[in-house]
């Protein structure tokens, strides 16, 4: 059975971990295994980030569209209630966005959400 010697392959993998702990603090940059630590903890971290920016945008939408609505004098919950009797399918994301650039417009869909 043939000989395996790993000296490229180890190389290609520090060399990678090495290029995304590249701007790292003191050891973290320069240190191999210092480097796998912190760049599994930094994967992890960024994993979890990605999941807790899509909470963090839709808190900030309803707040938004809470505060455009009470201006309406009306609370979100029965905003959004009276959207779904009447089938108005819009995400928050853009309600958010009219309550801020189209105030005339969202005070319309406020209208239309009181009659329901």
């Amino acid at each position: 059975m043939a000989r395996i010697k790993r000296a490229v392959n180890a190389q290609k993998k520090r060399r990678k971990v090495m290029k995304l702990a590249k701007g790292y603090w003191g050891a973290k940059s320069k240190q191999y295994r210092a480097a796998t630590e912190q760049v599994r903890r930094s994967l992890r971290y960024a994993y979890i980030g990605r999941k807790l920016r899509k909470r963090e945008f839709r808190r900030l939408w309803i707040s938004r569209i809470n505060a455009a609505t009470r201006l309406n004098g009306m609370s979100y919950s029965v905003f959004i209630n009276g959207l779904k009797k009447k089938n108005i399918e819009v995400n928050r994301k853009m309600l958010a966005d009219m309550a801020v650039n189209d105030p005339a417009g969202f005070a319309q869909l406020v209208a239309i959400a009181k009659e329901a």
